[in-house]
Protein backbone atom coordinates (compact mmCIF):
# COMPACT_ATOMS: atom_id res chain seq x y z
CA UNK A 1 0.00 0.00 0.00
CA UNK A 2 2.86 2.39 -0.60
CA UNK A 3 1.94 5.49 -2.60
CA UNK A 4 3.32 5.96 -6.07
CA UNK A 5 4.50 9.57 -6.08
CA UNK A 6 5.49 11.36 -9.23
CA UNK A 7 5.82 14.78 -10.74
CA UNK A 8 4.32 15.56 -14.12
CA UNK A 9 7.32 16.42 -16.33
CA UNK A 10 5.38 17.56 -19.41
CA UNK A 11 4.40 20.97 -18.03
CA UNK A 12 6.17 24.16 -17.04
CA UNK A 13 7.89 24.02 -13.64
CA UNK A 14 5.28 26.33 -12.06
CA UNK A 15 2.50 24.02 -13.21
CA UNK A 16 4.12 20.77 -12.14
CA UNK A 17 1.78 18.79 -9.96
CA UNK A 18 2.89 16.83 -6.93
CA UNK A 19 0.94 13.58 -6.99
CA UNK A 20 0.48 10.37 -5.03
CA UNK A 21 -1.71 7.44 -6.02
CA UNK A 22 -2.46 4.45 -3.85
CA UNK A 23 -4.63 1.35 -4.14
CA UNK A 24 -6.36 0.52 -0.87
CA UNK A 25 -7.54 -3.02 -0.37
CA UNK A 26 -10.91 -2.06 1.07
CA UNK A 27 -10.50 -3.79 4.43
CA UNK A 28 -11.26 -2.17 7.77
CA UNK A 29 -7.85 -0.52 8.09
CA UNK A 30 -7.92 1.25 4.73
CA UNK A 31 -9.70 4.35 6.07
CA UNK A 32 -7.04 5.07 8.69
CA UNK A 33 -4.34 4.23 6.14
CA UNK A 34 -5.84 6.69 3.64
CA UNK A 35 -5.88 9.46 6.28
CA UNK A 36 -2.28 8.70 7.22
CA UNK A 37 -1.16 8.77 3.59
CA UNK A 38 -2.97 12.08 3.00
CA UNK A 39 -1.20 13.64 6.00
CA UNK A 40 2.17 12.32 4.78
CA UNK A 41 1.50 13.65 1.28
CA UNK A 42 0.75 17.16 2.54
CA UNK A 43 3.69 17.08 4.97
CA UNK A 44 5.94 16.15 2.04
CA UNK A 45 4.48 18.98 -0.06
CA UNK A 46 5.35 21.37 2.77
CA UNK A 47 8.82 20.09 3.69
CA UNK A 48 10.24 18.88 0.38
CA UNK A 49 8.57 21.32 -2.01
CA UNK A 50 8.16 24.34 0.29
CA UNK A 51 4.45 24.65 -0.39
CA UNK A 52 2.33 26.43 2.19
CA UNK A 53 -0.05 23.93 3.80
CA UNK A 54 -2.15 25.25 6.67
CA UNK A 55 -3.20 23.14 9.64
CA UNK A 56 -6.78 23.66 8.46
CA UNK A 57 -5.93 22.24 5.01
CA UNK A 58 -4.28 19.25 6.67
CA UNK A 59 -7.34 18.61 8.85
CA UNK A 60 -9.90 19.14 6.08
CA UNK A 61 -7.99 16.93 3.65
CA UNK A 62 -7.90 14.09 6.15
CA UNK A 63 -11.62 14.58 6.86
CA UNK A 64 -12.50 14.51 3.14
CA UNK A 65 -10.30 11.45 2.56
CA UNK A 66 -11.92 9.70 5.50
CA UNK A 67 -15.46 10.42 4.30
CA UNK A 68 -14.83 9.48 0.66
CA UNK A 69 -12.92 6.28 1.43
CA UNK A 70 -15.51 5.30 4.05
CA UNK A 71 -18.29 5.66 1.48
CA UNK A 72 -16.32 3.72 -1.14
CA UNK A 73 -15.66 0.93 1.33
CA UNK A 74 -19.28 0.88 2.50
CA UNK A 75 -21.00 0.89 -0.90
CA UNK A 76 -18.57 -0.73 -3.36
CA UNK A 77 -16.96 -4.15 -3.31
CA UNK A 78 -13.24 -4.48 -3.82
CA UNK A 79 -10.35 -2.06 -3.83
CA UNK A 80 -10.43 1.72 -3.68
CA UNK A 81 -8.02 3.97 -5.55
CA UNK A 82 -7.04 7.28 -3.99
CA UNK A 83 -5.20 9.94 -5.95
CA UNK A 84 -3.86 13.08 -4.26
CA UNK A 85 -2.59 15.99 -6.36
CA UNK A 86 -1.43 19.52 -5.71
CA UNK A 87 -2.80 21.75 -8.46
CA UNK A 88 -2.15 25.46 -8.13
CA UNK A 89 -3.15 26.35 -4.55
CA UNK A 90 -5.41 23.33 -4.02
CA UNK A 91 -5.07 19.72 -2.99
CA UNK A 92 -7.27 17.47 -5.11
CA UNK A 93 -8.54 14.32 -3.45
CA UNK A 94 -9.85 11.80 -5.96
CA UNK A 95 -11.35 8.48 -4.91
CA UNK A 96 -12.38 5.74 -7.35
CA UNK A 97 -14.54 2.76 -6.47
CA UNK A 98 -16.22 0.00 -8.47
CA UNK A 99 -19.86 0.97 -7.80
CA UNK A 100 -21.37 2.84 -10.79
CA UNK A 101 -24.16 4.37 -8.69
CA UNK A 102 -23.50 8.09 -8.23
CA UNK A 103 -23.90 9.37 -4.67
CA UNK A 104 -26.62 11.85 -3.84
CA UNK A 105 -26.43 14.21 -0.89
CA UNK A 106 -29.45 13.82 1.33
CA UNK A 107 -31.43 16.80 2.54
CA UNK A 108 -30.04 18.31 5.72
CA UNK A 109 -31.58 16.69 8.79
CA UNK A 110 -30.12 17.44 12.21
CA UNK A 111 -32.04 14.47 13.65
CA UNK A 112 -30.49 11.93 11.27
CA UNK A 113 -27.68 9.91 12.78
CA UNK A 114 -24.94 9.21 10.26
CA UNK A 115 -25.00 9.46 6.48
CA UNK A 116 -23.74 13.05 6.49
CA UNK A 117 -20.44 12.30 4.71
CA UNK A 118 -21.29 13.78 1.33
CA UNK A 119 -22.84 16.86 2.99
CA UNK A 120 -19.63 17.37 4.96
CA UNK A 121 -17.38 16.97 1.92
CA UNK A 122 -19.44 19.40 -0.14
CA UNK A 123 -19.47 21.92 2.71
CA UNK A 124 -15.70 22.01 3.22
CA UNK A 125 -14.46 21.53 -0.35
CA UNK A 126 -13.77 24.39 -2.73
CA UNK A 127 -14.80 22.16 -5.63
CA UNK A 128 -16.61 18.85 -5.86
CA UNK A 129 -17.45 16.61 -8.79
CA UNK A 130 -18.59 13.07 -9.44
CA UNK A 131 -18.19 11.25 -12.72
CA UNK A 132 -19.14 7.80 -13.84
CA UNK A 133 -16.29 5.76 -15.30
CA UNK A 134 -16.45 2.73 -17.62
CA UNK A 135 -16.15 0.77 -14.38
CA UNK A 136 -17.36 2.50 -11.22
CA UNK A 137 -17.07 6.20 -10.46
CA UNK A 138 -14.60 8.90 -9.43
CA UNK A 139 -15.28 11.55 -6.85
CA UNK A 140 -13.02 14.60 -6.70
CA UNK A 141 -12.91 17.22 -3.96
CA UNK A 142 -10.62 20.26 -3.98
CA UNK A 143 -9.38 21.88 -0.78
CA UNK A 144 -7.37 25.13 -0.53
CA UNK A 145 -3.83 24.61 0.80
CA UNK A 146 -3.90 27.83 2.79
CA UNK A 147 -6.51 29.67 4.78
CA UNK A 148 -6.00 32.74 2.58
CA UNK A 149 -7.00 30.66 -0.46
CA UNK A 150 -10.45 30.22 1.08
CA UNK A 151 -11.48 33.72 0.02
CA UNK A 152 -13.12 33.21 -3.36
CA UNK A 153 -12.41 36.81 -4.33
CA UNK A 154 -8.87 36.79 -2.95
CA UNK A 155 -9.66 39.86 -0.84
CA UNK A 156 -7.80 38.56 2.18
CA UNK A 157 -4.50 38.64 0.27
CA UNK A 158 -1.79 36.08 -0.25
CA UNK A 159 -0.48 36.43 3.30
CA UNK A 160 -3.73 37.00 5.19
CA UNK A 161 -4.96 34.30 7.53
CA UNK A 162 -8.54 33.59 8.38
CA UNK A 163 -9.82 32.26 11.64
CA UNK A 164 -9.62 28.45 11.24
CA UNK A 165 -13.06 28.17 12.80
CA UNK A 166 -14.65 30.32 10.12
CA UNK A 167 -16.64 28.15 7.69
CA UNK A 168 -15.41 28.15 4.08
CA UNK A 169 -17.06 30.68 1.79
Amino acid sequence: MEPDSSEDDDTAPQAQALRSTVALDGDGSCIAEARRLAALFLARARTEYGLPVSARAMDLTQLVVSELVTNARKYAPGPVLMDLRIVDSLVEVEVWDSDPVLPVARAADAQRVGQHGLEIVRAVARGFEVRREPVGKRITARIPLTDAADGADGADGAHGAKNPLTPPS
